[in-house]
């Protein structure tokens, strides 16, 4: 028997069924755009035997769903924007990949950065290394807003009319923490907007894990969002002020002009402020009190 077929019968887990299936796979431990792995690590990953997940990564690379260099595979256009379109977001980011890289070296969690469409946050960016495989979300994917911090972050910044809009008749819970109606959520915003933006949660879509996230903002409103998650554990207050600042330097990279204007200028104080013992014992004292879901 060669060493590639012993490999395959040595493989522990049976194979899916299907290639949509297998291709699913393949495509899910790509866990952020900035993901490059090499043949044996879709391997190990996957379960898959090393020559079936050879022969789909060169169908996903012929098809633009992957690219491939000398330095391994990664994310392609379609994955990354549907045939090449990335719908808007290139500059969003351009803008945040140094910052997101920045934040996970620091702080050692995963973070995301996420655009608001509709009722639902969509993912543009992971950054986590190994952890981010135990936080079940991909670049991509799509999630209800008002159950995760992203989205909260983002709808605190719409005029309460516009939540209604987006929101009400598409509240569902998920979790016993989740928030259920559209009154609890106004509520919760509004306990955003007096946290300077930052947005909290705790268990409300997947449970044991946290997050904090804080809305980029532009000239008309919220462009996107940026969070850091960790297991139900983490001291979320500790790692807040660096959330809130990666977003105020990605929205001034993204709106050089910002600061002249009236809601620019409100932006820039309240970012700009020093994180000194009295604003985070007023945050701390959020927390203590149970503020977030």
């Amino acid at each position: 028997m060669t060493a590639l077929h012993a490999e395959e019968a040595a493989t522990p887990a049976p194979l899916p069924q299907s290639m949509v299936e297998r291709m699913t796979l393949i495509m899910d431990a790509f866990t952020g755009r900035s993901t490059r792995l090499t043949l044996e690590d879709v391997a190990r990953r996957t379960h898959l035997p090393r020559s079936t997940a050879h022969r789909i990564l060169d169908q996903l690379v012929r098809l633009d769903w992957l690219d491939h260099t000398s330095s391994g595979y990664s994310l392609g256009k379609r994955a990354l924007g549907l045939g090449g379109r990335d719908g808007g977001h290139g500059e969003i980011r351009e803008a945040a990949a140094p910052l997101l890289h920045r934040l996970q070296i620091r702080t050692g969690m995963v973070v995301h950065l996420a655009v608001l469409d509709g009722a639902e946050v969509y993912y543009l960016d992971k950054v986590g290394g190994r952890f981010a495989l135990s936080v079940p979300t991909r670049v991509g994917g799509r999630a209800p807003a008002h159950f995760t911090a992203l989205g909260k972050a983002m709808l605190a910044w719409l005029e309460p009319e516009q939540v209604e809009a987006l929101i009400d008749g598409h509240i569902s819970r998920l979790t016993n923490r989740t928030i259920g109606d559209i009154g609890t959520l106004h509520q919760e915003l509004n306990r955003i907007r007096q946290r300077r933006g930052l947005a909290f949660e705790r268990g409300e879509r997947f449970p044991g894990i946290s997050c904090v996230a804080a809305a980029v903002r532009g000239h008309e409103g919220p462009v996107a969002g940026i969070s850091l998650v960790g297991d139900a554990r983490t001291p979320l207050e500790q790692v807040a002020p660096l959330v809130a600042d990666a977003a105020r330097q990605v929205s001034l990279a993204l709106f050089p002009g910002l600061a002249s204007q009236r809601r620019a200028r409100a932006l820039h104080r309240v970012a700009d402020e020093t994180w000194s013992s009295g604003p985070m014992n007023r945050l701390l004292a959020v927390a203590q009190n149970g503020d977030w879901l």
